[in-house]
Formats: structure tokens, C-alpha cells, sequence
């Protein structure tokens, strides 16, 4: 139940610190922090979170991740429909308090997307559906094959976490502009819930993508690290 409880405020940490900066400060008058400024919140999150939390659940956060990891022979599968609730939870949770400070201000609207995935009209570049698909299952692919070579035993002890938020860091900068960046379905799914309309008829790719890169990375490390010296 710990592990489970980390899961959620962790998740909550990320959607709260990576979408809150999207929606609040993003596009800021005179002190905007840009894509750049909302890639690094991100990063940030994971790599706060994963020294705060990384000891007590592993610091998931991110339903494709903790199936990834299963796929990867890192995680029981007994867990991994309860880790998956409480970050679903948690991302919710997490947008109802971004929510109900972004309504704070006059003339706030949910028309701007409140931070959610979309491909097609709602992508922030106007990229199709195709290029929104290759992109979430892409860049989770990477993310896990960075999340099982910087954890394995082999690798440098105490750095992982900097491997891992400098690499969610990047992926964001390439992948704001087509999708809003996803590759985690409980990060779309809390904002989602929020925006409604459009946000919610675009959830299904952003629990597809990311899944399914996901299994790929994990299945791409199994081949690469098993055995390497």
C-alpha cells in the first residue's frame, strides 16, 4: 500500500509540476518559460520524484512504464494493475487541483486544451494522426530503453535519476510540436478528463502509443543488455 500511495503523489507531482507549467506559465506575459521551460518542468518532476520515492515503488509514474518494465522482467505482474490505478488517480487528481487554480484567474477558458494530447487540429504543429502515433510510440520506446540501461545493476549507482529526467527532458523538446508530449497515459488522461470535448475522443492514442513503445523498448533492451558486458 506504500508503494501504491508513492505512486499516486508521485504521479500527481508530475502532472501537477509538468502540466501546471504548461498551463500557467508557459505563455506567461513578458516571463514566459516556452516549450524549453515546460520540457525542463517535467524532467524535473521525475528526477525529484525519483530520489523522493525511487527507494519506497521504484518511481514509475507512468502506466506505460510500469507495463514496460514488466515486459522487461523488472516488475511482477501482480502489481501492475494497482500501480496503474494510482497513477491513473493521481493524474487526475493533480488536474483537478491545477483546475481549480488556473480557473483562479479572469477569463480563464478550457478552449486552449488545458495541456491535453492531440494530433490533427489539436496538435500544437498541426501534425496528422500518423505523425502523432510514430511520435508517442518513439519516444516511450527511447524512455525505456533509457529507464532499464541507467537502472540496471551494471550501470553507475545514484545517477539514474539524472539519466532519466535529462531524457524525458528531450524527449518534450522534440515532441511538444506534434503531440503536446505524452508518452505516459495517466499524465493525458487527468487533463483529458478536465478539457473534455476533442481531449477525451484523442485519449485512446495516448494510452495506445505509448503502451505499445513501451513493450518495444522493453523488448529491444532484453535483446541489447542481456549478457553485455
Amino acid at each position: 500500500m506504500k508503494a501504491y500511495c508513492a505512486e499516486f503523489f508521485g504521479t500527481f507531482w508530475l502532472v501537477l509540476g509538468g502540466c501546471g507549467s504548461a498551463v500557467l506559465a508557459a505563455a506567461f506575459p513578458g516571463f514566459g518559460i516556452g516549450f524549453a521551460g515546460v520540457a525542463l518542468a517535467f524532467g524535473l518532476t521525475v528526477l525529484t520524484m525519483a530520489y523522493a520515492i525511487g527507494h519506497i515503488s521504484g518511481c514509475h509514474l507512468n502506466p506505460a512504464v510500469s507495463i514496460g518494465l514488466w515486459a522487461g522482467g523488472r516488475f511482477p505482474g501482480s502489481k501492475l494493475v494497482p500501480y496503474i490505478i494510482a497513477q491513473v488517480i493521481g493524474g487526475i487528481a493533480a488536474a483537478g487541483v491545477l483546475y481549480v487554480i488556473a480557473s483562479g484567474q479572469a477569463g480563464f477558458s478550457l478552449s486552449s486544451g488545458f495541456a491535453s494530447n492531440g494530433y490533427g487540429a489539436h496538435s500544437p504543429g498541426g501534425y496528422s494522426l500518423l505523425a502523432a502515433l510514430v511520435t508517442e510510440i518513439v519516444m516511450t520506446m527511447i524512455f525505456l530503453f533509457i529507464i532499464l540501461g541507467a537502472t540496471d545493476k551494471r550501470a553507475p549507482q545514484g545517477f539514474a535519476p539524472i539519466a532519466i529526467g535529462l531524457g524525458l527532458t528531450l524527449i518534450h523538446l522534440i515532441s511538444i510540436p506534434v503531440t503536446n508530449t505524452s508518452v505516459n497515459p495517466a499524465r493525458s488522461t487527468g487533463v483529458a478528463l478536465f478539457a473534455g470535448d476533442w481531449a477525451v475522443a484523442q485519449l485512446w492514442l495516448f494510452w495506445v502509443a505509448p503502451i505499445a513503445g513501451a513493450l518495444i523498448g522493453a523488448a529491444v533492451y532484453r535483446f541489447v543488455g542481456r549478457g553485455a558486458e
